[in-house]
């Protein structure tokens, strides 16, 4: 029995799968009506279901790879296609302002097949975020991060920076955000990584920090009243 580590992208609870879980479907088929070149490719859909009893969703993926005549993998992943859920976008709770979080799921969703429409989404819901959490407002988004070096830590401020270093994203952080902008899949899924990452740095903790602060002032307001209640009704 094979097992290995998985995060399902509907409930986000952290899995083991078993082979009772994962099913593969493998295709080979040759590349002759395409072209001269007679090498041989696969496809691979994989099927997950959730183990989570509360969730029980079906993840499917399909992807392309080269082989050759002996059915040994030869190259790279060519694509990949998402078929359920259709989007990478990871769940995140509804305190999460509503304008951010659909920039942030579209931009999942688009990520592969217009990955310069993907990056110009999550540039301008990194901007609403720094606008929204920090109150920082000002004409250049780059301008906005440098305002944020002395209100977050040097972690957080540095990986936020570092996104202007990346190709295209970086050159254009100075420009409107709204800019349509030249970036392949990979370049925007690093802004993708960045928004979840802010998205759990900033409003997740900032609630879970709320909530327990609450919880111990409920707990002392609690104690108190007991304190004043006579002693024959305590």
């Amino acid at each position: 029995m094979t097992t290995r580590h998985w995060t399902c992208p509907y409930c986000n609870r952290d899995c083991t799968i078993h082979d009772e879980n994962n099913g593969n479907i493998k295709d080979f088929f040759t590349k002759r009506q395409l072209s001269a070149d007679l090498g041989w490719m696969a496809s691979n859909t994989e099927v997950i279901v959730c183990p989570n009893p509360d969730c029980k969703n079906l993840t499917i993926k399909t992807a392309i790879y080269e082989y050759n005549a002996q059915y040994q993998q030869t190259g790279e992943k060519i694509k990949e296609w998402n078929l359920a859920p259709e989007s990478s976008a990871k769940p995140f709770p509804d305190y999460i302002p509503r304008a951010l979080l659909e920039d942030y799921e579209e931009a999942c969703l688009i990520q592969n097949g217009s990955p310069k429409a993907s990056a110009t989404l999550s540039r301008r819901c990194l901007q609403g975020m720094i606008r929204d959490f920090w109150k920082t407002k000002k004409n250049r988004l780059v301008d906005e991060i440098e305002a944020l070096k002395d209100k977050v830590d040097a972690n957080t401020w540095e990986a936020i920076d570092s996104v202007r270093h990346v190709g295209n994203i970086g050159a254009h952080m100075e420009k409107d955000v709204n800019l349509i902008i030249d970036v392949d899949p990979e370049e925007a899924g690093l802004l993708i990584w960045l928004i979840e990452t802010l998205f759990e740095e900033w409003y997740i903790k900032r609630h879970d920090r709320e909530q327990k602060m609450a919880a111990i002032v409920g707990v002392a307001k609690a104690k108190k009243e007991l304190k004043k209640a006579p002693p024959g009704n305590v």
